[in-house]
């Protein structure tokens, strides 16, 4: 027994002394800190290559594309990870529908043949969660492939929540912003654009 815990006792002292004796060197090719050239390149890279994945409220562009009265439009298609044809083989449920989205209004009222999406909402808050600077790293972050998204186009994702109780509103409905110049409605899994009736 006294052996056994000596031995044990001399492996952890060897080990302690080898840890204490390891010698930092500083060679400037093997350096694991980058450069100051470098360190932007990276940061730029990972603005560029990513999402950027923060809840942000509207910026002053986004709101005065997004704030208006919205019909859908067109049935986009489906997302990858399901597919819902039989309930919408060609949108005609949300097609020819409304949704209003003011600064200080917001009413899904017009999607009328689903009661689940009847919402009516003063001062709501709206937050861009997500901005994807590329069709790329949106569809690595979503899974979504939306039809016509060109590789350089750049998709916010916005909630719409109920400020008293933070509250997403409504479920079921996603709202995509492309360039500030297409909005993207996901209902479920359906994809639908939407056109500006009035600002």
């Amino acid at each position: 027994m006294k052996k056994t815990l000596l031995a044990c006792i001399m492996i952890m002292l060897m080990l302690a002394s080898a840890c204490g004796n390891v010698e930092k060197t500083s060679n400037p090719n093997t350096s694991s800190e980058p450069k100051p050239e470098t360190q932007e390149a990276i940061i730029q890279k990972n603005t560029s290559d990513d999402c950027t994945v923060e809840r942000i409220s509207l910026d002053s562009e986004t709101e005065k594309y997004f704030y208006g009265n919205w019909k859908v439009e067109k049935l986009l298609g489906f997302a990858n990870s399901y597919n819902d044809a039989s309930e919408y083989p060609t949108g005609q449920k949300f097609i020819g529908d409304e949704i209003i989205i003011k600064k200080d209004f917001f009413s899904s009222k017009g999607l009328k043949k689903y009661k689940k999406y009847q919402y009516e909402l003063k001062n709501p808050l709206y937050q861009i969660t997500a901005t994807c600077n590329n069709s790329d790293s949106f569809y690595r972050l979503y899974k979504i492939d939306i039809p016509d998204l060109n590789i350089n186009d750049v998709v916010k994702a916005i909630d719409i929540s109920d400020p008293s109780t933070k509250m997403l509103i409504p479920v079921g409905l996603s709202f995509f912003v492309v360039n500030n110049d297409r909005l993207i409605l996901l209902s479920e899994a359906t994809i639908f654009e939407l056109k500006k009736i009035t600002d």
